[in-house]
């Protein structure tokens, strides 16, 4: 009778996988899903937070590495840090060049009268586009907004109202559908 000793496995918990396509070759790196939003927001900088491990990968799940003749015909480089920086920044050149973006999310605000035109005003800058307004006993807003301003406009609402505010996501995100021509 064996017995059943476990080898050393290092687990990715917790895992975005940032895939690019280059050079007809499919690359992969392990990334913490809510660094990668950071990191493309601006707010995180240092990379070894982003990243789980330093590898680039051809399949991160069966854990394949990239060779290193292939990151070097694909990319010039077989620096792993840079590679990975390519990989992260793909998102945000996208934006610049065909110009896509985040689709917005529908919100529904409650604001209290007192607090009303005081925080409406705070959060101004947050609002994409504010699509109703009424104002009765209190001020209810249906609007659009960047998904990353979510966090920021929540806390304003509770720290500003004291708990008497409210904010409902209506959809989780907005799309516009149409033609398009390239």
């Amino acid at each position: 009778m064996s017995i059943f000793t476990p080898t050393n496995q290092i687990r990715l918990t917790n895992v975005a996988v940032v895939r690019m396509k280059k050079g007809g070759k499919r690359f992969e790196i392990a990334c913490y899903k809510n660094k990668v939003v950071n990191w493309r927001a601006g707010a995180e900088k240092d990379l070894d937070e982003v990243l789980q491990t330093q590898s680039v990968f051809v399949n991160v799940s069966k854990g394949q590495v990239a060779k290193k003749e292939d990151l070097t015909k694909s990319f010039g480089t077989d620096d792993l840090t840079e590679i990975c920086k390519q990989a992260l920044e793909v998102i945000r050149q996208l934006k610049e060049s065909m110009g896509i973006q985040r689709a917005h999310m529908r919100l529904r605000l409650v604001l209290p009268a007192k607090e009303a035109k005081r925080l409406k005003e705070k959060l101004k800058p947050l609002l994409q586009v504010v699509e109703s307004e009424d104002f009765d006993e209190q001020l209810e807003m249906v609007c659009l907004v960047d998904p990353g301003c979510f966090r920021e406009i929540d806390e304003l609402i509770r720290s500003e109202t004291r708990g008497r505010g409210s904010l409902e996501v209506v959809s989780l995100k907005d799309v516009e559908e149409g033609e398009e021509k390239f």
